[in-house]
């Protein structure tokens, strides 16, 4: 009896190391995707009662209607997504990936270890900081030197480090949503997110009197879905896309979330952009 009872406690052992038994992982159940996701409105984010909502939420719901697949959302760190995504913990990423970047955490293109999706929307950096400050930051220059608040593993983090030079100093962030907090204490000089992201946070809510976006423009990027290397979902889910992007569903949702502008269907592999 003793050693029944031991085997059945071995069996839940087993299934808690998620990051070394991938026959637990609830990510690589075919018949539930799992999206990796921060707390990243307009993108992935929580309503008042609890639910998550926002675009990428939506749209992977609508894919995974399409797929015949359950979608299940799991708040991951970001700085650790890869590690995540191939221990099976979660079945993707999807929740406003830069796909077209040096990783901050791998220094490496991130096409390199994730198999990427169709890029589906436009994005760019955005850098920023108090109002009272406007006038410190009118160009490039300005950054050179300066401390940035950023969202570590993002590629916030790579273009900052880029921008700020040896002499700056990176802070870094569990969460995109935090570096406002740390631009608006004045701990640190400004902060660099999505610009998605940076629109919405500065034009309503508790930091629209304090934060502002600086007139500073930024490299283009794109938002894709990262996978597991060879996963065969990539081309169930571009096929998904290209539908609903033909139907005209994902420009409505867009229009939803104030993103229709940024909707796109690009086909090029992100490792030719």
């Amino acid at each position: 009896m003793k050693r029944i009872i031991y085997l059945a406690l071995a069996g839940i052992l087993l299934c808690g190391m998620i990051s070394v038994f991938v026959s637990c992982n609830r990510g690589s159940n075919e018949g539930t995707l799992v999206c990796g996701v921060t707390i990243f409105p307009p993108m992935n984010f929580q309503d008042e009662a609890g639910n998550w909502t926002g675009f990428d939420t939506e749209f992977a719901q609508l894919v995974g209607a399409k797929l015949g697949m359950e979608v299940e959302f799991q708040v991951i760190d970001w700085g650790r997504k890869f590690i995540e995504l191939q221990a099976g913990t979660i079945g993707c990423i999807w929740n406003g990936m830069t796909a077209n970047v040096v990783d901050s955490v791998t220094g490496r293109p991130r096409y390199e270890d994730v198999d990427f999706s169709h890029a589906y929307m436009l994005n760019q950096q955005a850098v920023v900081i108090r109002i009272e400050r406007a006038g410190e930051f009118l160009s490039h220059a300005d950054l050179i030197g300066k401390t940035v608040a950023v969202e570590a593993g993002s590629a916030g983090e790579t273009i900052a480090r880029d921008a700020i030079g040896e002499d700056g100093q990176v802070i870094g962030t569990s969460a995109q949503i935090d570096t406002f907090i740390e631009v608006r204490s004045g701990a640190v000089d400004f902060g660099m997110v999505d610009i998605l992201l940076a629109e919405q946070m500065t034009n309503s809510g508790d930091h629209a009197a304090f934060l502002m976006i600086a007139p500073i423009e930024m490299s283009a990027e794109v938002y894709a879905i990262g996978f597991p290397k060879g996963s065969p979902l990539v081309a169930r889910v571009n096929q998904a896309i290209r539908e609903l992007f033909d139907s005209g569903d994902m420009q409505r949702l867009g229009r939803k979330y104030g993103l229709e502008s940024r909707i796109v269907l690009n086909t090029t592999r992100i490792e030719d952009m």
